[in-house]
């Protein structure tokens, strides 16, 4: 019996039927791990072909547009409801729709367990994929598709391993609440903020939680390979700036042209050398890649992202602050300056940084430009300790004895944020290996999105390694 009372349970032993006492223990383990193979061989097709339906339905976020999830919805709550598992289906809007279903797990005196996913995805254009976008197709022995990476890979390789459960009386240690949510690709209004704010109840009984982008390979110069596990994410401040100025003929001389106004702000903040702030889950990172390369850490953490290939271009993001010019607006005619002309800025901040953005970029442009919210999220930082994350290494460990896990901070953001409003600490763990020639941080809401078989197999058996164990 484990310290908490619940008996540790791995696929091996979950599914090999009891022995005899005077069988011969080495002819009982060849056959536990040959009945192990072949269930996990089940699971795996079962999870490309789950992967291969979704992204045939396009579920496709047009954020400000709209979205419908209303089809994908009903696929997931059918597949559930095939093997006797309960699902449910909260509608936020007319076909912005939810997906919840409870997994009754062995020990229910503990905190429950949110699995989550997001059943939409971003657009894609046809015109310029190898590939339809929306077929699913399996071309260079990987899964094509919008989706495929981001994140019906994720949602596939769960509903296969719970309808496996279902089907062979499997428990896990602990109550699960799956969530498949809508809207993630626009910043969650129809999908976890909805939930979190008119259905709390739902993750009454949870602590924590367990998402994407997390637990995936990358490989260093030297051969060795880092599993970088999402503990902690970058805050999101888009904002609108706005300069006024007079109106008048495009023939005369104006020295209040507002388009020159904002193009002058725009330059600076674009341009604009952000501080290096170091948090503690970057400062775990960069410790972890100097001590796999042999190398010091100095003060300036930037000369090892060199290790770490295309991963790189995420990861750079996570040593500073980060505005971006996105959007430019300005004038109705050739020969007209307007009397107003506005820019968007991608504002990301660090954990504990918020105010330093918003105050560098006012002091950039100065005082005569309105900034106006678009939209706002926090950061996130959690430790990287404790039962759950000690279960996501091993699940590494085992199939890769040679992997290292190690926390990372992600540019980005996750569903994760509006589940913290409950207090639910969330990780990002959607495991996979991947090759090492494979820039996987172009694929996410990239051109030709695509997710490696060898990649998916290990991510099935890894997430179910983790999930019984955790």
């Amino acid at each position: 019996m484990s310290e908490r009372g619940v008996e540790p349970r791995s696929p091996i032993r979950a599914l090999a039927p009891q022995a005899s006492a005077s069988a011969n223990s080495a002819t009982r383990t060849s056959f536990s791990i040959l009945l192990y193979n072949h269930i996990m061989s089940e699971i795996f097709d079962e999870a490309v072909k789950i992967c291969q339906e979704l992204i045939r339905i396009p579920s496709v976020n047009f954020g400000e547009e709209g979205g419908n999830e209303r089809a994908i919805a009903e696929y997931v709550v059918s597949s559930l409801k095939e093997v006797g598992i309960d699902a449910k289906i909260y509608e936020s809007a007319p076909n912005r729709c939810n997906v919840i279903a409870k997994i009754e797990g062995i020990d229910k005196t503990r905190p429950g367990l949110v699995l989550h996913g997001h059943l939409d995805v971003v657009p894609a254009n046809s015109t310029d994929w190898q590939v339809d976008p929306f077929s699913g197709e399996i071309k260079d022995e990987m899964i094509w598709g919008r989706g495929a990476v981001d994140m019906k890979n994720v949602d596939a390789m769960i509903l296969a391993i719970v309808r496996n459960w279902a089907r062979n009386g499997i428990k896990p240690p602990r109550n699960i609440t799956l969530a498949f949510f809508a809207d993630e690709e626009a910043g969650g209004t129809y999908g976890s903020r909805y939930l979190v704010a008119k259905h709390p109840e739902i993750f009454a009984d949870c602590t924590e939680a367990v998402s994407e982008v997390g637990g995936f390979s990358v490989t260093l110069r030297n051969g060795k390979r880092l599993y970088l596990i999402e503990g902690a994410q970058k805050g999101i401040h888009w904002i609108r700036i706005t300069a006024k100025g007079t109106a008048g003929h495009g023939s005369f001389v104006n020295k209040d042209n507002a388009v020159t106004k904002i193009s002058s702000a725009v330059e600076k903040i674009g341009n604009y050398e952000w501080p290096q702030r170091y948090t503690r889950t970057v400062r775990e990172l960069f410790t972890a890649i100097a001590e796999a390369t042999g190398q010091q850490l100095g003060e300036d953490f930037r000369p090892l992202l060199i290790e770490i290939g295309s991963a790189a271009r995420m990861i750079g993001a996570t040593l500073q602050n980060t505005s971006n010019p996105t959007q430019l607006n300005a004038g109705y005619k050739a020969n007209v300056i307007p009397g107003s002309a506005s820019a968007v800025i991608d504002g990301r901040f660090l954990p504990g940084f918020e105010h330093e953005l918003n105050e560098t970029i006012r002091e950039i442009i100065g005082p005569d430009f309105e900034i106006e919210t678009i939209t706002r999220d926090i950061a996130l930082e959690v430790p990287f300790e404790g039962r759950l994350v000690e279960a996501m290494c091993a699940a590494i460990k085992k199939l890769d004895p040679e992997g290292i896990p190690v926390p990372y901070l992600m540019s980005g953001g996750t569903d994760n944020k509006a589940l913290s409003d409950l207090g639910i600490t969330g990780y990002g763990f959607s495991p996979m290996r991947l090759p090492a020639d494979l820039d996987f941080m172009a694929l996410f809401h990239g051109v030709d999105e695509r997710i490696p078989l060898t990649s998916f197999d290990f991510g099935v058996k890894a997430l179910e390694d983790f999930l019984l164990n955790c």
